[in-house]
């Protein structure tokens, strides 16, 4: 499985590229929002990683432009950011526009639980589901 792993936090983004190796996965890290619609393109990832807070652009802004593309609309993307889930709430229409599969708080979620849920929706794509 090749994830594409956007996130600018470098310690991070390490720890979650070893977990996936760990698994059996390949990654591709990016942080720059214009290289990972090219690295999508050239890598076509089965599932995506994403932080929406990013320097320079939102993640939001990749979503818009990835989901542009027909051939990456069944790509399961799960958004695993620091946005509470309660701030999140507000925006659950235009997520479920952009078609994310899954959010994740970063604080209450283990590296392993990720890895999981990016297996399962990469080999069993569900439906976009909505933050409660």
């Amino acid at each position: 499985m090749r994830i594409l792993l956007i996130e600018t936090d470098r310690f991070l983004a390490r720890n979650i590229q070893r977990a996936l190796k760990r698994a059996g996965h390949d990654s591709d890290w990016l942080i720059d929002l214009q290289t990972a619609i090219n690295a999508a393109d050239t890598s076509k990832p089965d599932a995506v990683i994403l932080d929406l807070l990013l320097a320079g652009r939102s993640g939001i802004e990749f979503l818009y432009e990835f989901r542009s593309y027909p051939e990456w609309n069944e790509v399961p993307v799960i958004v695993y950011s620091n946005i509470p889930d309660s701030e999140l709430r507000q925006g659950s229409e235009a997520f479920a526009q952009l078609g994310i599969s899954h959010f994740l708080y970063k604080p209450a979620t283990k590296l392993d639980e990720l890895v999981s849920l990016a297996e399962r929706l990469a080999f069993h794509p569900l439906p976009a589901i909505i933050p409660r």
